[in-house]
């Protein structure tokens, strides 16, 4: 029972983090093509690899800090 509460806990880590880094990073991509002016459609291409890098990474750090956590009991 409890290993089924500690996956669904990461799992909802990866999930809200990897929601949470895709934002920032639609929104920090759309700054950076815009002020490096990267020309054409390149700028969606900079964008989609902006925003899946950072879902990515942050999702992978926040998954990992609740599988830490999952094991301590207070």
């Amino acid at each position: 029972m409890a290993r089924d509460g500690c996956l669904a806990r990461v799992t909802a880590g990866v999930a809200v983090g990897g929601a949470v880094g895709g934002a920032f990073g639609a929104v920090y991509g759309t700054y950076e093509a815009v002020r490096f002016k990267v020309p054409g459609l390149l700028k969606i291409r900079y964008i989609g690899q902006t925003t899946l890098g950072s879902a990515a990474i942050f999702g992978l750090f926040l998954g990992a800090g609740s599988l830490i956590h999952c094991g301590k009991s207070y």
